[in-house]
């Protein structure tokens, strides 16, 4: 049985399922081309990370380093392997949001519109100049075709790069909490959300963006999955019946949609493993970070420590394969590609602080209206941008997946509202 599964993921990678792009009779791809081949070189080299780190948190807990380390690296030897445990007085209480009693409900009503603008924004660009990069060529002109970007772990360090030194700089500046958490268990979260992210870019090369964001928008499913088998979570009867809503939504849309121009089954193959790489992945990241939060860090504590070892992981794994230079020196071939590349990083750094400033102030469900409304807008600007054909069957289906969404978060509110404990099936710290 194992076979015929690899057998299905191998055929998914042949050359001739290209790149779902624009030239179907072009060239066959090289084979070190090949998506399934590159995210292989990609673990390895997180791998050539992640196993030393991993022996060597190993050996000083073995050795009992806490009690007989001494010397220069014993506190940073402490601060990786064992954390700190935060002293009360230490500790900045990470209070809800509270309002003055004086603000009125026109400022109110200004900040919420505010936070939507900056969330939609911020979002939306991120979503267009992202379908943009992965399925365009750059430097085209009337004789020559131009050139394509292909290595989506580029655009991963880019983005997480201007999120460290963000997210760094709100640290130093505004007072944290005092930091427990042992600095190798952000890795784990890392990894995951590196490698969603480059999931989430490559199936770009092989599936329409409005399939991406339906997919993006049922991984309540293996997220509820994820949170039952990981975390031995329950979950209430309505959850079960929204996750069912999605699910038949997101089928109504998949089976009713044409294929896309130059697509085939077998690209689309490639795209649907890529989608459920990602979602496997998310879902993943969001409850290892769940787990994180019970040591009282702060929402941009999380955003530099995972940041920070996707930096590591991407940097250390593109100097191996002798890509970051490539990557550098296209930029500086295609100019509209550096401003491009320059301006997702910015969206998404700014995407992150819009969601702390909106939860802090309106709460997570006004921040999940937000958000789920923006996925909508995400299709819409797509098929108006960039062609893309959706059947009123189709636009059914994503009617069905946000109403029943919208629903989740209704019911949710209703739950607090009666003092039930609802559990969180996702974390709003990695949203890209």
């Amino acid at each position: 049985m194992d076979a015929r599964w690899w057998a299905v993921v191998l055929l998914a990678a042949l050359p001739s399922l290209g790149a779902g792009g624009e030239n179907p009779e072009g060239p066959l791809e090289s084979w070190t081309q090949l998506w399934f081949f590159r995210f292989l070189v990609n673990a390895a080299g997180y791998a050539s990370f992640m196993v030393p780190g991993y022996l060597l948190v190993q050996y000083f807990r073995r050795k009992n380093y806490l009690e007989t380390g001494r010397g220069l690296c014993f506190p940073l030897v402490k601060t990786c392997v064992f954390g700190n445990e935060p002293k009360a007085p230490d500790e900045v209480p990470l209070a809800p949001r509270a309002e003055p009693a004086e603000t009125s409900p026109t400022w109110q009503a200004l900040k919420l519109l505010f936070c939507a603008a900056g969330l939609q924004v911020s979002y939306l660009t991120w979503g267009v100049l992202q379908e943009r990069v992965m399925t365009r060529s750059y430097g085209a002109t009337a004789t020559l075709p131009g050139e394509r970007f292909s290595d989506s772990q580029f655009l991963v360090l880019m983005n997480r790069v201007l999120a460290l030194m963000v997210s760094g700089l709100y640290c130093i500046l505004c007072k944290q909490p005092r930091h427990g958490a042992p600095m190798y268990r952000y890795s784990f979260a890392s990894l995951s959300n590196v490698l969603s992210s480059w999931c989430q870019y490559e199936a770009l090369k092989f599936v329409s963006f409005p399939t991406q964001v339906l997919a993006k928008a049922s991984k309540v499913i293996p997220v509820m999955l994820m949170g039952k088998l990981v975390s031995r979570r329950s979950y209430e009867h309505w959850e079960y019946l929204t996750a069912g809503l999605v699910s038949i939504g997101v089928s109504m849309f998949l089976l009713s949609s044409g294929p896309e121009p130059h697509s085939s089954p077998a690209t689309t193959l490639s795209g649907l493993i890529l989608l459920a790489g990602y979602i496997a992945f998310d879902s993943f990241t969001s409850n290892w970070q769940d787990a994180l939060f019970a040591y009282k860090m702060s929402s941009v504590q999380m955003m530099f420590g995972v940041n920070f070892f996707s930096c590591l992981f991407t940097v250390g794994s593109l100097l191996e394969q002798g890509a970051l230079l490539e990557g550098v020196r296209f930029m500086g071939r295609h100019s509209e590609f550096a401003a491009h590349t320059l301006l997702l990083s910015i969206c998404s750094a700014c995407g992150q602080l819009f969601i702390f400033y909106t939860i802090g102030q309106f709460g997570a469900a006004v921040f999940t209206i937000i958000m789920t409304l923006r996925q909508a807008f995400a299709i819409l600007l797509s098929c108006l941008l960039y062609g893309h054909t959706v059947t009123v069957v189709g636009g059914l289906g994503v009617a069905v997946v946000f109403a029943a969404l919208l629903l989740r978060v209704y019911a949710r509110g209703r739950l607090k509202q009666r003092g039930k404990k609802v559990v969180p099936v996702e974390s709003s710290v990695q949203k890209v």
